[in-house]
């Protein structure tokens, strides 16, 4: 299963954890990527993407799928969202 958002990009990081002695492990934070299915007002049919949290308060905050992927560059889509895009702005017009 893929680790990262499709959406925004999001994907593991690595970070120190400190000790008390300050001995410094280090260890993988993994984002909380859930597999949904979200609604496209442009397609009238649902997507299913794998989006962390974050990414589904964002959608909620602009106002749909359809707003944040269209405001969203390129760079950070997959190649999954990046079809998702294409069709939603050829069914907008």
């Amino acid at each position: 299963m893929s680790l990262r958002c499709e959406l925004t990009g999001k994907g593991p990081i690595v970070k120190n954890k400190v000790s008390h002695s300050n001995v410094k492990t280090k260890t993988w934070v993994k984002p909380n990527v859930h597999k949904r299915r979200l609604w496209s007002d442009a397609l009238k049919d649902f997507v299913t993407l794998r989006v962390t949290t974050h990414a589904m308060r964002s959608i909620e905050h602009v106002g749909g799928l359809d707003k944040f992927i269209t405001r969203q560059s390129p760079e950070t889509l997959s190649k999954r969202a990046l079809s998702v895009r294409s069709r939603i702005v050829k069914a907008r017009g």
